[in-house]
Protein backbone atom coordinates (compact mmCIF):
# COMPACT_ATOMS: atom_id res chain seq x y z
CA UNK A 1 0.00 0.00 0.00
CA UNK A 2 1.57 3.49 -1.15
CA UNK A 3 0.27 6.60 0.93
CA UNK A 4 1.14 9.95 0.61
CA UNK A 5 0.73 12.65 3.67
CA UNK A 6 -0.28 16.70 2.36
CA UNK A 7 -0.72 19.53 4.64
CA UNK A 8 2.13 19.63 6.62
CA UNK A 9 5.12 21.83 6.84
CA UNK A 10 7.99 19.70 6.83
CA UNK A 11 9.17 16.04 8.10
CA UNK A 12 10.86 15.49 10.44
CA UNK A 13 10.27 18.41 12.62
CA UNK A 14 8.58 19.69 15.74
CA UNK A 15 7.64 22.84 14.37
CA UNK A 16 4.10 21.96 14.93
CA UNK A 17 1.61 19.36 16.05
CA UNK A 18 0.82 18.26 12.80
CA UNK A 19 4.66 18.18 11.93
CA UNK A 20 5.13 16.50 15.65
CA UNK A 21 2.30 13.94 14.75
CA UNK A 22 3.35 13.00 11.33
CA UNK A 23 7.12 13.00 12.55
CA UNK A 24 6.36 10.27 14.86
CA UNK A 25 3.35 8.19 12.70
CA UNK A 26 4.96 7.79 9.72
CA UNK A 27 8.12 5.86 10.51
CA UNK A 28 5.89 3.26 12.48
CA UNK A 29 3.57 3.10 9.76
CA UNK A 30 6.53 2.21 7.34
CA UNK A 31 7.46 -0.30 10.29
CA UNK A 32 3.72 -1.78 9.45
CA UNK A 33 4.98 -2.58 5.80
CA UNK A 34 3.00 0.89 4.16
CA UNK A 35 5.23 3.01 1.66
CA UNK A 36 4.75 6.41 3.11
CA UNK A 37 5.61 9.63 1.31
CA UNK A 38 5.70 13.25 2.80
CA UNK A 39 5.56 16.06 0.74
CA UNK A 40 7.32 19.30 2.38
CA UNK A 41 6.99 22.62 1.56
CA UNK A 42 9.79 24.29 -0.25
CA UNK A 43 9.44 27.34 1.90
CA UNK A 44 10.04 25.38 4.56
CA UNK A 45 13.82 23.41 6.07
CA UNK A 46 14.14 20.57 8.66
CA UNK A 47 15.66 21.88 11.72
CA UNK A 48 18.71 21.22 13.36
CA UNK A 49 17.99 18.24 15.37
CA UNK A 50 17.02 16.39 12.72
CA UNK A 51 19.53 17.13 9.77
CA UNK A 52 22.05 14.21 10.87
CA UNK A 53 18.30 11.68 10.75
CA UNK A 54 18.04 12.74 6.57
CA UNK A 55 19.56 10.52 4.27
CA UNK A 56 19.01 10.62 0.30
CA UNK A 57 15.28 11.98 0.71
CA UNK A 58 14.61 9.79 3.45
CA UNK A 59 13.81 9.61 7.23
CA UNK A 60 13.35 6.42 8.86
CA UNK A 61 12.16 4.60 5.58
CA UNK A 62 9.50 7.72 5.17
CA UNK A 63 10.21 9.18 1.47
CA UNK A 64 10.16 12.76 1.43
CA UNK A 65 9.45 15.06 -1.92
CA UNK A 66 8.89 18.97 -2.26
CA UNK A 67 5.74 20.68 -3.01
CA UNK A 68 6.80 24.00 -4.49
CA UNK A 69 5.32 26.97 -2.66
CA UNK A 70 5.51 30.51 -2.12
CA UNK A 71 7.39 31.48 1.12
CA UNK A 72 4.47 34.30 2.17
CA UNK A 73 2.15 34.33 5.24
CA UNK A 74 -1.20 32.92 4.58
CA UNK A 75 -0.54 31.79 0.89
CA UNK A 76 2.43 29.21 1.87
CA UNK A 77 0.25 26.19 2.86
CA UNK A 78 -2.58 27.22 0.55
CA UNK A 79 -0.17 27.08 -2.76
CA UNK A 80 1.73 23.97 -1.36
CA UNK A 81 -1.36 21.93 -0.95
CA UNK A 82 -2.52 22.15 -4.70
CA UNK A 83 0.55 21.24 -6.19
CA UNK A 84 1.17 18.68 -3.48
CA UNK A 85 -1.94 17.40 -4.22
CA UNK A 86 -1.70 17.54 -8.15
CA UNK A 87 1.10 15.69 -7.39
CA UNK A 88 0.20 13.19 -5.79
CA UNK A 89 -3.03 12.62 -7.97
CA UNK A 90 -0.13 11.89 -11.21
CA UNK A 91 1.56 9.30 -8.61
CA UNK A 92 1.05 5.62 -7.65
CA UNK A 93 -0.66 5.99 -4.73
CA UNK A 94 -3.73 3.43 -3.06
CA UNK A 95 -4.25 6.66 -0.30
CA UNK A 96 -3.84 10.44 -0.11
CA UNK A 97 -4.12 11.68 3.29
CA UNK A 98 -4.59 15.40 3.89
CA UNK A 99 -3.72 16.89 7.53
CA UNK A 100 -5.71 19.98 8.36
CA UNK A 101 -8.78 21.86 7.41
CA UNK A 102 -7.07 24.51 4.79
CA UNK A 103 -4.88 21.80 2.75
CA UNK A 104 -7.96 19.87 2.21
CA UNK A 105 -9.49 22.44 -0.19
CA UNK A 106 -7.49 20.92 -2.79
CA UNK A 107 -8.89 17.31 -1.83
CA UNK A 108 -11.24 17.17 -5.38
CA UNK A 109 -7.80 17.20 -7.33
CA UNK A 110 -7.10 13.67 -6.28
CA UNK A 111 -10.61 12.78 -6.43
CA UNK A 112 -10.93 14.02 -10.03
CA UNK A 113 -8.27 11.07 -10.50
CA UNK A 114 -10.27 8.21 -8.64
CA UNK A 115 -7.99 8.44 -5.78
CA UNK A 116 -9.19 7.84 -2.16
CA UNK A 117 -8.77 10.35 0.45
CA UNK A 118 -8.82 10.34 3.81
CA UNK A 119 -8.62 13.76 5.49
CA UNK A 120 -7.68 14.33 9.62
CA UNK A 121 -9.11 17.26 10.86
CA UNK A 122 -6.53 18.26 13.58
CA UNK A 123 -9.11 21.23 15.01
CA UNK A 124 -11.34 23.64 13.65
CA UNK A 125 -8.63 25.74 12.32
CA UNK A 126 -11.07 28.43 10.96
CA UNK A 127 -11.68 29.83 14.67
CA UNK A 128 -8.43 30.57 15.43
CA UNK A 129 -7.66 34.03 16.01
CA UNK A 130 -4.85 34.61 14.42
CA UNK A 131 -6.63 33.78 10.41
CA UNK A 132 -9.34 36.52 11.33
CA UNK A 133 -12.49 36.90 9.76
CA UNK A 134 -11.18 37.61 6.30
CA UNK A 135 -10.18 35.41 3.37
CA UNK A 136 -8.35 32.80 5.45
CA UNK A 137 -10.42 31.61 7.62
CA UNK A 138 -13.26 31.44 4.67
CA UNK A 139 -10.65 29.84 2.84
CA UNK A 140 -10.77 27.11 6.00
CA UNK A 141 -13.48 26.40 6.15
CA UNK A 142 -14.35 25.93 2.79
CA UNK A 143 -12.06 23.37 2.85
CA UNK A 144 -13.63 21.96 5.66
CA UNK A 145 -16.66 21.57 3.21
CA UNK A 146 -14.49 20.11 0.52
CA UNK A 147 -13.34 17.08 3.12
CA UNK A 148 -16.67 16.96 4.79
CA UNK A 149 -18.74 16.05 0.75
CA UNK A 150 -15.36 14.22 -0.60
CA UNK A 151 -13.58 12.79 1.16
CA UNK A 152 -13.07 9.11 1.66
CA UNK A 153 -13.05 8.89 5.19
CA UNK A 154 -12.54 11.61 8.04
CA UNK A 155 -10.55 11.41 11.11
CA UNK A 156 -10.95 13.67 14.17
CA UNK A 157 -9.19 13.98 17.08
CA UNK A 158 -11.65 14.54 19.83
CA UNK A 159 -15.75 13.73 20.55
CA UNK A 160 -16.37 17.22 20.18
CA UNK A 161 -14.82 17.42 16.86
CA UNK A 162 -17.09 14.16 16.12
CA UNK A 163 -20.30 16.08 17.53
CA UNK A 164 -19.56 18.96 15.17
CA UNK A 165 -18.91 17.17 11.72
CA UNK A 166 -22.29 14.94 12.57
CA UNK A 167 -24.09 17.69 13.70
CA UNK A 168 -22.80 20.40 10.90
CA UNK A 169 -22.79 18.35 7.86
CA UNK A 170 -23.96 14.82 8.79
CA UNK A 171 -20.88 13.31 8.15
CA UNK A 172 -19.42 10.19 9.70
CA UNK A 173 -16.04 10.22 11.60
CA UNK A 174 -13.79 7.84 12.99
CA UNK A 175 -12.01 9.49 16.37
CA UNK A 176 -8.34 8.35 16.70
CA UNK A 177 -6.69 10.07 18.96
CA UNK A 178 -2.86 11.36 19.37
CA UNK A 179 -0.27 9.23 21.00
CA UNK A 180 2.70 10.04 23.19
CA UNK A 181 5.64 8.07 23.19
CA UNK A 182 7.57 7.60 26.62
CA UNK A 183 10.37 10.51 26.78
CA UNK A 184 13.83 10.83 27.75
CA UNK A 185 13.79 13.02 30.76
CA UNK A 186 16.87 14.96 31.29
CA UNK A 187 18.76 17.10 34.07
CA UNK A 188 18.68 20.94 33.81
CA UNK A 189 21.90 22.15 31.93
CA UNK A 190 21.70 23.17 28.76
CA UNK A 191 18.15 25.88 30.29
CA UNK A 192 20.58 26.11 32.97
CA UNK A 193 23.92 27.44 31.12
CA UNK A 194 21.29 29.72 28.51
CA UNK A 195 18.93 30.71 30.85
CA UNK A 196 19.55 30.39 34.26
CA UNK A 197 16.88 27.95 35.28
CA UNK A 198 17.06 25.07 37.70
CA UNK A 199 14.80 21.97 38.77
CA UNK A 200 11.21 23.32 39.95
CA UNK A 201 12.17 26.86 40.34
CA UNK A 202 10.37 27.83 36.89
CA UNK A 203 6.51 27.64 35.56
CA UNK A 204 6.91 26.17 31.84
CA UNK A 205 4.65 26.88 28.77
CA UNK A 206 5.57 24.80 25.31
CA UNK A 207 3.51 26.14 23.02
CA UNK A 208 2.99 28.10 19.38
CA UNK A 209 3.01 31.63 20.27
CA UNK A 210 -1.03 32.38 18.87
CA UNK A 211 -4.29 34.06 20.74
CA UNK A 212 -6.23 30.61 21.15
CA UNK A 213 -3.26 29.34 23.17
CA UNK A 214 -3.75 31.87 26.00
CA UNK A 215 -0.38 32.88 26.87
CA UNK A 216 -1.91 36.32 27.43
CA UNK A 217 -4.14 35.12 29.93
CA UNK A 218 -0.98 33.08 31.63
CA UNK A 219 1.12 36.50 31.65
CA UNK A 220 -1.35 38.37 33.02
CA UNK A 221 -2.34 35.90 35.71
CA UNK A 222 1.57 35.78 36.60
CA UNK A 223 2.22 39.40 36.84
CA UNK A 224 -0.27 39.36 39.52
CA UNK A 225 1.14 36.46 42.05
CA UNK A 226 3.87 36.14 44.40
CA UNK A 227 6.55 34.02 43.69
CA UNK A 228 10.22 33.31 43.06
CA UNK A 229 9.60 31.18 40.10
CA UNK A 230 10.67 32.49 37.37
CA UNK A 231 7.53 32.22 33.82
CA UNK A 232 9.29 30.45 30.47
CA UNK A 233 7.24 30.88 27.72
CA UNK A 234 8.78 28.49 25.49
CA UNK A 235 8.06 28.96 21.76
CA UNK A 236 7.80 31.17 19.13
CA UNK A 237 5.47 32.74 16.34
CA UNK A 238 3.12 31.32 14.04
CA UNK A 239 2.68 34.14 11.40
CA UNK A 240 1.16 36.18 14.32
CA UNK A 241 3.90 38.47 15.16
CA UNK A 242 1.77 40.91 16.34
CA UNK A 243 0.26 39.28 19.20
CA UNK A 244 4.74 38.00 20.19
CA UNK A 245 4.87 41.72 20.12
CA UNK A 246 1.67 41.96 22.81
CA UNK A 247 2.55 39.07 25.12
CA UNK A 248 6.17 40.69 25.29
CA UNK A 249 4.98 43.87 25.52
CA UNK A 250 2.87 42.45 28.41
CA UNK A 251 6.57 41.23 30.04
CA UNK A 252 8.74 43.80 29.73
CA UNK A 253 8.17 45.11 33.03
CA UNK A 254 8.63 41.29 34.83
CA UNK A 255 12.28 40.15 34.50
CA UNK A 256 11.41 36.80 35.73
CA UNK A 257 9.23 35.88 32.35
CA UNK A 258 11.64 34.39 29.89
CA UNK A 259 11.10 34.25 26.16
CA UNK A 260 12.76 31.18 25.24
CA UNK A 261 11.70 31.40 21.43
CA UNK A 262 11.66 27.69 19.61
CA UNK A 263 13.01 25.01 21.04
CA UNK A 264 13.35 21.63 20.44
CA UNK A 265 15.89 18.42 21.09
CA UNK A 266 17.66 18.42 24.27
CA UNK A 267 16.62 22.22 25.36
CA UNK A 268 12.86 21.15 25.03
CA UNK A 269 13.50 18.01 26.99
CA UNK A 270 15.21 19.55 29.71
CA UNK A 271 12.68 21.96 29.79
CA UNK A 272 9.62 19.53 30.32
CA UNK A 273 11.92 17.56 32.76
CA UNK A 274 12.78 20.26 35.25
CA UNK A 275 9.58 22.28 35.29
CA UNK A 276 7.89 22.54 38.94
CA UNK A 277 4.34 22.88 37.19
CA UNK A 278 3.38 22.95 33.52
CA UNK A 279 0.10 25.33 32.17
CA UNK A 280 -1.45 25.10 29.29
CA UNK A 281 -4.30 27.71 29.22
CA UNK A 282 -5.96 27.11 25.43
CA UNK A 283 -9.46 28.58 24.11
CA UNK A 284 -8.82 26.55 21.95
CA UNK A 285 -7.35 22.79 20.93
CA UNK A 286 -7.62 19.45 19.01
CA UNK A 287 -5.80 17.42 21.01
CA UNK A 288 -3.30 19.10 22.24
CA UNK A 289 0.22 17.10 22.19
CA UNK A 290 1.84 19.53 24.73
CA UNK A 291 -0.67 17.99 27.39
CA UNK A 292 1.13 14.34 26.39
CA UNK A 293 3.97 15.47 26.59
CA UNK A 294 3.38 17.29 29.36
CA UNK A 295 1.97 14.14 31.67
CA UNK A 296 4.34 11.73 30.06
CA UNK A 297 7.43 13.87 31.58
CA UNK A 298 5.35 13.90 34.92
CA UNK A 299 4.48 17.08 34.96
CA UNK A 300 2.25 19.01 37.50
CA UNK A 301 -0.47 20.31 34.59
CA UNK A 302 -2.69 23.36 34.84
CA UNK A 303 -4.95 23.88 31.88
CA UNK A 304 -7.89 25.18 30.96
CA UNK A 305 -11.38 23.81 31.48
CA UNK A 306 -11.72 22.50 27.91
CA UNK A 307 -13.25 19.34 27.06
CA UNK A 308 -10.55 18.78 24.77
CA UNK A 309 -8.45 18.81 27.52
CA UNK A 310 -10.61 17.48 30.78
CA UNK A 311 -11.19 14.35 28.45
CA UNK A 312 -8.26 13.87 27.85
CA UNK A 313 -6.37 14.67 31.24
CA UNK A 314 -9.23 13.86 33.64
CA UNK A 315 -8.60 14.50 36.83
CA UNK A 316 -4.65 13.77 36.32
CA UNK A 317 -4.73 17.83 35.80
CA UNK A 318 -5.91 20.44 37.69
CA UNK A 319 -8.43 23.21 35.54
CA UNK A 320 -9.59 26.84 35.50
CA UNK A 321 -12.45 28.28 34.10
CA UNK A 322 -11.43 29.04 30.06
CA UNK A 323 -10.62 32.57 29.83
CA UNK A 324 -10.68 33.72 33.33
CA UNK A 325 -7.53 35.13 34.72
CA UNK A 326 -8.60 35.40 38.24
CA UNK A 327 -8.99 31.73 38.52
CA UNK A 328 -5.66 31.15 37.17
CA UNK A 329 -3.81 33.20 39.09
CA UNK A 330 -5.46 31.70 42.06
CA UNK A 331 -4.66 28.07 40.89
CA UNK A 332 -0.82 28.94 39.67
CA UNK A 333 -0.85 31.19 43.53
CA UNK A 334 -2.01 28.15 45.07
CA UNK A 335 0.41 25.60 43.23
CA UNK A 336 3.65 28.30 43.97
CA UNK A 337 2.62 27.59 47.67
CA UNK A 338 2.09 24.27 48.15
CA UNK A 339 4.48 21.83 47.05
CA UNK A 340 2.69 18.75 48.87
CA UNK A 341 0.28 19.69 46.09
CA UNK A 342 2.49 19.88 43.11
CA UNK A 343 3.66 15.93 43.91
CA UNK A 344 0.75 14.48 44.15
CA UNK A 345 -0.47 15.26 40.62
CA UNK A 346 2.52 14.40 39.86
CA UNK A 347 2.30 11.07 40.90
CA UNK A 348 1.79 8.27 38.38
CA UNK A 349 0.79 10.59 35.66
CA UNK A 350 3.38 9.55 33.16
CA UNK A 351 1.85 5.78 33.43
CA UNK A 352 -1.64 6.87 33.04
CA UNK A 353 -1.17 8.87 30.01
CA UNK A 354 1.54 6.57 28.89
CA UNK A 355 -0.79 3.47 28.13
CA UNK A 356 -4.01 5.51 27.60
CA UNK A 357 -2.63 6.87 24.18
CA UNK A 358 0.27 5.12 22.63
CA UNK A 359 1.24 5.51 19.06
CA UNK A 360 0.87 1.98 18.56
CA UNK A 361 -2.53 1.95 18.90
CA UNK A 362 -3.21 4.82 16.78
CA UNK A 363 -0.78 3.61 13.94
CA UNK A 364 -2.58 0.71 13.84
CA UNK A 365 -6.45 2.21 13.99
CA UNK A 366 -4.87 4.73 10.47
CA UNK A 367 -3.28 1.30 8.78
CA UNK A 368 -7.32 -0.07 9.79
CA UNK A 369 -8.83 3.04 7.82
CA UNK A 370 -6.71 2.90 4.99
CA UNK A 371 -7.74 -1.00 4.25
CA UNK A 372 -11.09 0.35 4.77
Amino acid sequence: MKVAMIGHKVVPSRRGGIENVLTTLCPILVEMGIDVTCYNRSSDKVENEYVGTVENKTYKGVKLKTAWTLNMRGFAAMIASFTAAIAAAFGDYDVIHFHAEGPCAALWIPKLFGKKCVATVHGLDWQREKWGKGFASKYIKFGEKVLAKYADEVIVLSQSAYDYFKETYNRETTIIHNGISRPERKDAQLITEKYGLKKDEYISVVSRLTAEKGIHYLIDAYNTIKTEKKLVVAGDTSDTDDYVEMLKKKAEKNPNIIFTGFISGDTLREIYSNSYINVLPSDLEGMSLCLLESLAYKNALLCSDIPENTLVAEDKAIYFKKGNVDDLATKLQTLCDNRELVEKHRDGVDEFILSKYNWLDVAGATYELYKK
